[in-house]
């Protein structure tokens, strides 16, 4: 795991070496472990490391094949490196090094832009070919490690987070009217390529940019998501079906101990990480690092679930750590996590997964995390109603979406309305082939764009923060592949997740598997008051604020004078989703 940077130049000109460094220095978080930069001819790159695989100096980056006549920066990690090492050993390629980043640079001299096919990880790499001037820019299928990039034609820089490429300056920082209104609307997701920032944008998952040497380029999307079950698999009862689940998520948690370091797990003490455990103890780990957070409780809303995390760590006599985090620490900690944040990102528990982070990075340098469960097998609430939906863009939104356009027109300055851009993002998506049901649809949307830019970014970006590396079994993307197979009804029944839940049963405990859903409750930041109340109005009342003029005075002050009021669809508060944004911009001097 690592951070990744550069510039690519199609003027003649020679790349600006001192704005990589600058990307290179923002990244150091993500790779502690060393660094380096790298210039030849229209490219510069940078790359900040954290040693997980081949430890020595062998594995260090930017990695040059002088021979082979290629380069790559790289952050991620490819499960299946050993056995793709030892395939390409045997079609005469030889390797300076025992990690998995030479493995990728072999994979490409032999099969081209194809070697993403090869690969069982999550990756985003930049790899480029020194006689040509060709570049690729790769991001894995479920887009699970990050890649920025900003483009004027003259040149391309890219970097793992969005304020690397603020540092390294020259970026128009106008927001973006479509961005804007997918964070106001669709529970604050930006699907890529659009970020809040007009200037700079993503790479989407699953695709491959190619850039030759005058600046034309291609984009292709080399993976997709395809719902539905196969004649034979019609024939599966539901007991044969929770064993192929079974038996896909061992083999993701299996893949994801390759490491030279030792791996711990993220226990919420709900089914998802509950699972990973008791798969890891049944794969020989013992004296596993587990790791639980909690928060103080506000009314009747409970902070922590240490009771089913308790439940985990005795069963399996796991090296538990119960970190508990009370409002002192709580709120003088939030300008160092939107400091971290590459995006803007309203959900509660971000501020929980980078406490927890900052304590986890003392133990461990990898962790295995439940994140994508939800998702993949059809654990929110949403989807059983989705099954027997008439109207599968309206049921979906009314349920997900946090306001409507009539509302987003009273909250944003003039200057900045435009269509109903989510909704019209919705329907499309709705519309696309792949997914016939409306049930499959929302799995397919929250899957492959909402998981993307929502958890996924959160767990990377807190992680990261630390010099953490966290791993996701459930966004494996075999396993992801069969969960669309699995049918519908196999995974909505019972409240969602049953195939999931009843494979589970024949490993870990049933106190966890019966429990009310949870999560990671920050309750402070849902029912803003007192202090935090405080804190956001100083932020919506800043010099910046107030020159920038983004929301209309009257929807802020009506949000401040009742925030328990103003929830959105999903239970979040709308006063913090709009001091979020404000203080994000303010925070990275926008």
């Amino acid at each position: 795991m690592c951070g990744i940077c550069g510039e690519i130049r199609f003027d003649q000109q020679l790349p600006n070496v001192a704005a990589v460094q600058k990307m290179n220095n923002l990244l150091t978080p993500r790779g502690p472990d060393g660094g380096g930069i790298f210039q030849l001819n229209h490219i510069a790159v940078g790359h900040r490391r954290l040693r997980i695989m081949d430890l020595s100096e062998h594995a260090q980056q930017p990695m040059i094949d002088n021979q082979l006549g290629l380069g790559i920066v790289y952050n991620g990690a490819i499960y299946n490196y050993p056995e793709l090492r030892q395939e390409l050993l045997q079609k005469g390629y030889s390797f300076f090094s025992n990690g998995d980043t030479e493995v990728i640079l072999k994979a490409y001299a032999e099969w081209g832009s194809d070697c993403v096919h090869h690969f069982k990880g999550m990756f985003a790499f930049c790899l480029w070919e020194r006689d040509s001037g060709r570049t690729l820019l790769v991001r894995d299928r479920l887009g699970i490690k990050p890649l920025y990039y900003s483009h004027n034609g003259a040149s391309l820089r890219f970097a793992s987070t969005l304020p690397a490429l603020l540092a390294a300056g020259d970026v128009t920082t106008d927001l973006n009217p479509v961005a804007l209104h997918h964070y106001m609307h669709f529970h604050s997701v930006v699907p890529a390529p659009h970020t809040i920032i007009d200037g700079i944008h993503k790479l989407p998952p699953a695709s491959v940019m190619t850039l030759e040497r005058d600046g034309s380029s291609q984009l292709t999307t080399y993976w997709q998501m395809k719902f539905g079950t196969s004649e034979e698999e019609r024939r599966y009862s539901a007991e044969e079906w929770q064993e192929r689940v079974l038996d896909s998520v061992r083999a993701a948690v299996d893949r994801r101990l390759v490491a030279d370091v030792p791996v711990g797990v993220l226990l919420s003490g709900g089914l998802d990480s509950s699972l990973l455990v008791g798969l890891l103890a049944e794969l020989g780990q013992q004296g596993i690092n587990t790791f639980s957070v909690g928060f103080e409780s506000v009314g009747e809303e409970k902070g922590d679930e240490f009771h089913y995390s308790d439940i985990i760590a005795n069963h399996y006599n796991t090296e538990h750590h119960k970190i508990y985090v009370d409002s002192a620490k709580l709120l003088p900690s939030l300008r160092s996590c939107v400091t971290a944040m590459s995006e803007p990102m309203v959900s509660h528990d971000v501020i929980g997964f980078y406490l927890l982070s900052q304590e986890v990075s003392k133990h461990v340098k990898v962790v295995q995390s439940g994140q994508g469960a939800d998702e993949v097998f059809a654990g929110y609430h949403w989807y059983p109603p989705m099954i027997q939906s008439q109207d599968a863009v309206g049921d979906y939104a009314r349920v997900f979406c946090d306001r409507e356009h009539e509302e987003y027109l009273q909250a944003i300055a003039p200057s900045l309305h435009g269509e109903d851009y989510s909704r019209q993002f919705i329907r499309n998506h709705f519309a696309q082939p792949g997914a016939l049901n409306p049930i499959d649809k929302a799995l397919r949307i929250d899957s492959s764009i909402m998981l993307v830019d929502d958890p996924v970014k959160r767990v990377d970006n807190m992680t990261m923060a630390w010099g953490l590396e966290a791993r996701v079994p459930f966004l494996d993307h075999e396993l992801v592949e069969l969960a669309a197979r699995v049918p519908a009804e196999y995974k909505v029944a019972k409240g969602g997740k049953f195939v999931l839940k009843e494979a589970a049963r024949k490993v870990i405990p049933a106190a966890v598997i019966d429990r009310p859903k949870g999560y990671f409750p920050v309750p402070a930041l849902k029912y803003i008051q007192g202090e935090y109340l405080d804190f956001v109005r100083d932020i919506l009342t800043q010099p910046a604020a107030r020159e920038r003029t983004l929301f209309q005075p009257g929807y802020v002050d009506m949000l401040l004078q009742a925030p328990e009021e103003h929830i959105t669809p999903l239970r979040g508060s709308k006063l913090w989703q709009v001091a979020l944004l404000e203080f994000w911009l303010q925070t990275h001097g926008i």
